[in-house]
This record gives C-alpha cells, structure tokens and sequence, in this order.
C-alpha cells in the first residue's frame, strides 16, 4: 500500500481522517461533560469518551471507508477494531496522564489573550495530540490487520 501513488488508499486515508474527526469530535465532547460538568479525572473521563469513539469509528469505517471489506462477520471485525484500538488506549493514556500536568504547568506560566482555563485548554490540548498519535496508529495497523481482505 503506497498513500502517495494509490488514489484508492488515498480515498480511503481521507475517508478514514473525517471518521477519525466525527471520532474526535464525540471524544472531546463526551470528555468535557464528563470531566469539566461531572468533574471525573481526565484519564478517566478520556477512557469512556474512547470508547464512545470506537463504537462510532468502528461503525463509519465498516459501512463507509472499508465497504468492501464486510465480507468478514461483524463481530469478528469489531474484534480486530476493538483490539487495535486498545493498543491505542496503551499509547493514549500515558500521553493524558504525563502530559497533562506539563501542558497545564506551561499554560500557567504564560499570559493567554483568550479567557478559557488552563485547565481547560490543558485538558483538550493533551486530548488533541493523544488523538492525532493514535489516529496514525489506528489507520495504519487497522488497513494491514482488520481491513486486510480489500484490495489496494
């Protein structure tokens, strides 16, 4: 699979970015309520928000950036989705429990011309880059595992 030469696997890496965006989008989502109305630590208020953007990612993957490949039973595939993107929980959470406190402490030596919390902008910041690292995880190891029976 070569993304610059394959227009096909780029059609696929640009489907599977704005599916990973609808993910990130119900991530952050769910991650604030629970953390910033419900006040849950955010390693585990990011835990529930990943799961919530498994489910949905699993689900636009399978029937729209992967159609092709439901030849495979859908509990298998979920499986395989759920099982990659565990490895994914691996790299995510240490980066949220690390990564956080630094991002918090450097925010609150600089003055911000905007009225958000620190907190706030830690939380969703750490949140970002966790995302960004596991989306390349996700797409690269889910295309040669899960999504193994299409062809490029």
């Amino acid at each position: 699979m070569n993304l610059a030469k394959n227009q096909k696997e780029r059609g696929r890496f640009l489907r599977f970015i704005i599916v990973g965006t609808i993910g990130a989008v119900i991530d952050f989502v769910v991650m604030n309520i629970l953390s910033h109305q419900l006040n849950m630590e955010l390693v585990f208020a990011g835990s529930i928000s990943f799961v919530c953007a498994i489910i949905s990612n699993f689900l636009w993957n399978r029937y729209w950036t992967y159609p092709d490949s439901r030849s495979r039973p859908i509990a298998g595939q979920l499986a395989m989705f759920f099982l990659v993107n565990l490895a994914g929980a691996a790299i995510r959470i240490p980066i949220l429990y690390f990564l956080e406190p630094f991002f918090l402490k450097l925010l609150n030596k600089i003055t911000l011309p905007i009225s958000s919390s620190t907190e706030f902008l830690a939380k969703n910041g750490t949140l970002a880059l966790a995302i960004t690292v596991v989306m390349l995880w996700n797409f690269f190891v889910n295309r040669y595992w899960t999504y193994n029976d299409i062809t490029s």
